[in-house]
């Protein structure tokens, strides 16, 4: 199977509204939806709920480019800053893509089976998910260093928009969540 760019872009149209349809299933039949903030206090909330909105302009502003404004010829020589471009930038791409999207499309069910299950394993499905997610926003930010490097316009609008997606995915829900949920 050949990966190009039309293909991770099916793959973002279907897997990015699935992440946002998660949250919107996991809220409505969590027992206890508040809980899904853990020991998040109230008045840190008022910060992260923005940040959300930031994270998604932050990923809109990366895909956009990505997609609509990038030539194809460039995304096929998408790298990482320590690689030289081989013409397999899509394969880059997707892998970064789903090691983003996939798990945050289920981290709402694996903490919602956390809360409402005695299981000792389950905080470390929940925290696995967070990673990856995290891992997966440092690959796009790295794809975006990598074009930033060969000088591609736009690289640098692609840096902003991962690091707008990283204050959430990765401060707010990786590092503050998780410290703060009473595991």
């Amino acid at each position: 199977m050949e990966i190009t760019r039309q293909l991770v872009l099916a793959f973002t149209f279907f897997f990015g509204p699935l992440v946002l349809a998660s949250y919107v299933y996991g809220l409505s039949h969590a027992e206890r939806p508040m809980e899904l903030w853990g020991g998040v206090p109230e008045a840190w909330r008022t910060y992260i709920v923005p940040f959300m909105f930031v994270a998604a302009l932050g990923f809109l502003i990366y895909w956009y480019i990505v997609f609509f404004q990038l030539e194809e010829s460039v995304v096929s020589s998408l790298r990482w800053p320590w690689t030289e471009s081989d013409g397999n930038g899509e394969i880059r791409l997707l892998l970064a893509y789903a090691v983003f999207l996939i798990p945050s499309a289920l981290w709402i069910e694996s903490t919602i089976l956390h809360i409402e299950n005695d299981y000792g394993w389950t905080q470390y499905l929940v925290i696995g998910m967070l990673l990856f997610t995290s891992i997966g926003n440092i690959m796009l930010g790295l794809l975006a260093f990598g074009a930033y490097q060969d000088g591609v316009d736009g690289s640098a609008l692609m840096i902003i928009g991962a690091i707008m997606l990283a204050i959430q995915c990765i401060l707010n829900d990786f590092v503050i969540w998780v410290y703060k949920f009473p595991w």
